[in-house]
């Protein structure tokens, strides 16, 4: 039986009279624009904050431009360096090649895929001006001497939670230990909109109100322009969709967790490397991600099942060919250049059923 890797049809179904509602409001009221005075765009932002625990949530276009915006908070730009794990989504690292910065990578732990913590001080230089850490597929990365590294040398520490709704560091929301933390709330994210859509979650009130700024021209209020900004607005029907949804995002994770358990207890005893919580970091399961030295076949038999995978990412940063002026060589990141041909991302969705999770596991253990 056939499934999707992301059901989002079924999770409409189960929202639909609010959703639709929702949509007609907006429409009706014609507020499709995110100016500070848009009532389904602030009660989002401070929605989100508050699931959060953030005092500022300011909503933006996309999760790529949440991070170019922070990087541009921050007034970060050509001269400066900016150190970003070598393997995750190419966001990241052309964030800040958009605000004239010069990407420096380390390489990620074997283990959670997260940058290596222990690789961070040699990449620093005189150049250096932050850290991003993302918190890949879900799984917080090891923010403790990531923070004592940033503290030591001055720098500022970004946290890219684009897969991480819900996740958990120490008891506290991701987003919440650097200056700023940037989501992503593309459709198929454990908090998805309905077309682009992202944020920046903050503590420091200048870095909000510059935010507020830069996503709408550099302007607070209409014919007012302090400094100049971009178009890089959330929009009404988006925001309202995203608020919906939001009351139940705690228990999609939850729900996930309960995949990825069951995923965990079938497979135990497999030759495959298995994801899972770490030492202080409780895993969202945006993504369930196993590893194989069989990678391939196992995809083709689940494929041929009825069930799609994915690959997230197939080649690390470096290794990309708009980073080939780089020069990167395995030795210089081995765990980014060899983990992308083991791995495989399995189906995982609130409403994925025990059934399919059994028969998926039984195909490739």
């Amino acid at each position: 039986m056939k499934i999707p890797f992301v059901d989002l049809h079924t999770q409409y179904l189960t929202l639909k009279t609010d959703i639709d509602a929702a949509i007609s409001d907006v429409i009706a009221n014609t507020a499709f624009v995110g100016f500070a005075n848009n009532p389904y765009v602030t009660a989002f932002q401070e929605h989100f904050a508050a699931y959060t625990g953030a005092k500022h949530c300011i909503g933006c276009a996309n999760g790529t431009d949440a991070i170019e915006l922070a990087l541009r908070a921050l007034n970060i730009g050509p001269e400066d360096e900016v150190i970003v794990p070598a393997q995750t989504w190419i966001s990241t690292a052309e964030a800040v090649t958009a605000v004239g910065a010069q990407v420096r990578f380390v390489d990620t732990q074997k283990t959670t895929q997260n940058i290596n913590s222990e690789l961070i001080e040699a990449a620093i230089t005189s150049k250096t001006k932050a850290v991003i850490a993302v918190h890949l597929r879900g799984l917080p990365a090891d923010l403790d001497p990531i923070l004592e590294i940033t503290q030591k040398h001055g720098l500022f520490l970004l946290e890219d939670c684009a897969q991480a709704h819900g996740a958990i560091y120490k008891d506290r929301h991701v987003g919440t230990f650097g200056i700023m933390g940037t989501f992503s709330f593309f459709p198929g994210k454990t908090l998805g909109a309905y077309g682009d859509a992202g944020g920046i979650i903050t503590n420091d009130d200048l870095c909000a109100e510059k935010l507020q700024r830069l996503v709408n021209h550099g302007s607070l209020h209409k014919g007012e322009h302090l400094i100049e900004g971009r178009n890089s607005r959330l929009d009404g029907l988006q925001a309202a969709i995203l608020d919906v949804k939001l009351p139940y995002l705690q228990q999609w994770v939850e729900a996930r967790r309960k995949c990825a358990a069951l995923y965990s207890q079938h497979l135990q005893g497999s030759s495959l490397l298995l994801p899972g919580d770490s030492k202080h970091g409780r895993h969202a399961y945006h993504l369930y991600v196993i590893e194989s030295h069989n990678r391939d076949e196992l995809a083709e038999k689940l494929n041929l099942a009825g069930y799609p995978t994915g690959i997230h990412y197939p080649r690390g940063l470096p290794f990309l060919q708009c980073y080939a002026y780089m020069q990167a060589t395995e030795a210089n990141f081995p765990v980014a250049f060899n983990q992308p041909k083991r791995i495989l991302s399995l189906p995982i969705f609130p409403e994925l059923s025990e059934e399919h999770i059994e028969a998926i596991s039984r195909i490739i253990s």
